[in-house]
């Protein structure tokens, strides 16, 4: 369905806090007559209007409807445009009650405001340059965060990280542009000859930047989204053990008996700051037992859609040939090899072990001795051991496309200056991947575009 925005001289409201009961709920007025809207639902107790009232400046006083009095409030004053959108806005705190905010929006919207779109507020931010297209992008992002780590990219994105990288790259192109274009253009002029190599540097340097971009993605997507893992293994190796050690609660049934666990147990769980949806399955072996066996099959079904597998052995006992088997089932997976019961005596084949799987974890699921290797391994394997969230990446799939879109554009120009073409043919190339980092920042993006990035967000935001 397509979101019309409304125009700036219209005054929006809608509740910022989450739709259910709460200590606190808000409504946030935005627009030309944020304060005229507000004084007609917001009376003060010591009778002062909001309409004379500094930025920065709080009230407390009673909100009212058409009904009568629907709760007390403190009404919080911003002036343009020192505020979120660069407007006048006015936010009304009342108690968080559904039907209580619900009721003040009501009177709000009745007072003369408009509903807001989604993210419209965000929206009229990026519009009134309070924030580029990459930091209005990670509002949602730190909304939405899982964990640590994407908390950590999300934040930084707002405060700019990602935008500054972008600008360098920009600006390295930009720069190499302007003087292919004045040495082409006023030949005798003084100005200094670009030669090859110039050029060179300048596009590789770019595109060094621009793929290590599109290389922190995937790691990322990892911290943001979180990564479908699978612990499998045969019966009594410790899996179940393993899914309640990083639950760190009872989420599967332990026994000492084989078999106990014939279903998925599925869990959410945050490793190193990475959210990891783990499926505790099955444990895999050859079985008659009709129930155990669908068990089996539904736990080859997980390994083979699972983006990590921790494919647990039993370290006191010896190798089978339902390891082996699901070593061989996990042949270009992801994977981390767990040897649980490390507390025990040591009879599994280890040598085997280091041969099938590069990554390896000594651990003991019942003391939880190895937490820390696991997730340090997992953090290789998963490739964020290396990516520092705090210095911007990129969030979206628009990023992602418009980067990589940029990278083309680069490309294009090292292939046309090894190919010898003119530098003119470089310069176009250039140009065209300047456009397109200027549009990933939102300086040239299309109005489409702008709606399209904001058409997700949350009413209220």
């Amino acid at each position: 369905m397509e979101i019309k925005y409304h125009p700036p001289g219209q005054t929006i409201a809608a509740i910022s806090t989450a739709q259910a009961p709460g200590a606190v709920g808000i409504v946030r007025i935005s627009g030309p007559e944020a304060q005229q809207v507000a004084d007609r639902v917001f009376v003060s107790a010591h009778g002062k209007r909001l309409v004379d009232l500094p930025g920065y400046r709080a009230l407390y006083g009673h909100v009212y409807g058409k009904d009568g009095e629907i709760d007390e409030a403190i009404a919080l004053n911003f002036r343009a445009p020192a505020s979120f959108t660069g407007e006048n806005v006015v936010e009304l705190s009342c108690h968080g009650g559904i039907y209580v905010t619900r009721s003040l929006l009501k009177a709000v919207l009745e007072a003369g405001a408009v509903p807001a779109g989604p993210g419209e507020f965000t929206r009229r931010a990026f519009l009134n340059g309070k924030l580029g297209l990459t930091e209005a992008e990670s509002v949602m992002e730190i909304i939405g965060a899982a964990g640590q780590q994407a908390a950590k990219a999300a934040l930084a994105g707002h405060d700019g990280a990602l935008e500054k990288k972008i600008i360098g790259v920009r600006n390295t192109l930009t720069t190499l542009a302007a003087h292919l274009d004045a040495w082409a253009d006023y030949p005798e002029d003084d100005i200094p000859q670009v030669t090859s190599e110039e050029i060179r540097t300048s596009l590789a340097s770019a595109k060094e930047e621009l793929e290590k971009l599109l290389r922190s993605f995937e790691a990322g997507r990892a911290m943001r989204e979180g990564v479908e893992t699978v612990i499998a293994g045969r019966p009594n190796v410790g899996k179940s053990t393993l899914m309640n050690l990083l639950a760190g609660c009872e989420r599967s049934i332990v026994t000492q008996y084989a078999g106990t666990t014939r279903d998925v147990v599925e869990d959410t769980v945050l490793l190193g700051g990475i959210p990891l949806r783990l499926a505790d399955t099955a444990g895999i072996r050859s079985t008659e037992d009709p129930v155990e066996k669908i068990g089996v099959e539904r736990a080859y079904e997980r390994i083979r859609s699972a983006q990590l597998i921790f494919a647990v052995f039993d370290s006191s006992a010896e190798l089978d040939d339902s390891d082996r088997k699901l070593t061989e089932a996990l042949a270009g997976t992801p994977c981390i090899a767990v040897v649980n019961k490390s507390d025990l005596p040591q009879k599994i084949n280890m040598e085997y072990i280091r041969q099938h799987y590069n990554h390896i974890v000594i651990l003991s699921a019942a003391s939880g001795k190895g937490l820390e290797d696991l997730e340090r391994e997992t953090a290789k394997v998963l490739d964020t051991a290396n990516i520092d969230p705090a210095e911007g990446m990129l969030l979206t799939e628009r990023q992602r496309d418009t980067a990589r879109r940029a990278l083309d554009c680069v490309e294009e120009a090292q292939a046309a200056l090894e190919s010898g073409m003119t530098f003119d043919a470089v310069t176009v190339s250039v140009e065209a991947a300047v456009s397109v980092l200027l549009e990933l920042t939102g300086e040239r993006a299309t109005e489409a575009v702008v709606d399209s990035v904001f058409h997700n967000f949350c009413v209220g935001k």
